[in-house]
């Protein structure tokens, strides 16, 4: 009996066009074998990448999204935070992807889309630097959320962005690419 509700509670959920989560999907411009292709680099740090931001694609949102954060970090950098590399708030519900260069400056976001300082107090991309002999993960996310904008402070981080993104919610789609020089 048990297992004949949850499956009639599943099929229900199913009709009634909640979107499961492996619908919402990221796709970000990457080099050969899942690595971040040299353009996306820093050139900065000793690092001399191109320090173009790769271009994002993203489908299947879930049902009622009405805005979208995207952001880059690296859990592995040496700070013992991690590094956010890449943050873009109040992207708007119509949005699906993000051209390459659009998180440099002078690079094109959509209308009403605010670049958020990252961990090198710049409010524009900063490609990956990892150190000599390391390999990190650099987790790229799209979170699709319940509100039309985020109500951010002028000075704006990270965390907060992250933290009002979780709180706002309705799905996520992430994608790791390594980079290592």
């Amino acid at each position: 009996m048990k297992t004949l509700f949850r499956v009639t509670l599943v099929t229900a959920l199913l009709a009634c066009g909640l979107a499961r989560a492996d619908d919402f999907r990221l796709v970000v411009e990457a080099g050969p074998d899942g690595r971040l292709a040299p353009a996306h680099y820093a050139n900065v740090f000793g690092c001399n990448g191109g320090n173009v931001s790769p271009a994002l694609n993203w489908s299947g949102a879930p049902a009622g999204t009405r805005s979208f954060v995207v952001t880059m970090y690296d859990p592995d950098a040496p700070t013992g935070s991690g590094w956010w590399h890449w943050v873009v708030a109040n992207l708007p519900a119509a949005a699906d992807h993000l051209d390459p260069a659009a998180g440099n400056p002078g690079g094109a976001l959509p209308a009403g889309a605010r670049a958020i300082a990252g961990d090198n107090g710049e409010s524009a991309y900063l490609g990956s630097c990892p150190p000599v002999g390391q390999t990190h993960r650099y987790v790229f996310t799209v979170h699709a959320l319940k509100v039309d904008k985020l109500d951010l402070p002028a000075n704006a981080t990270p965390a907060l962005v992250g933290f009002m993104a979780w709180a706002n919610g309705l799905g996520k789609a992430s994608v790791t690419l390594l980079g290592s020089r």
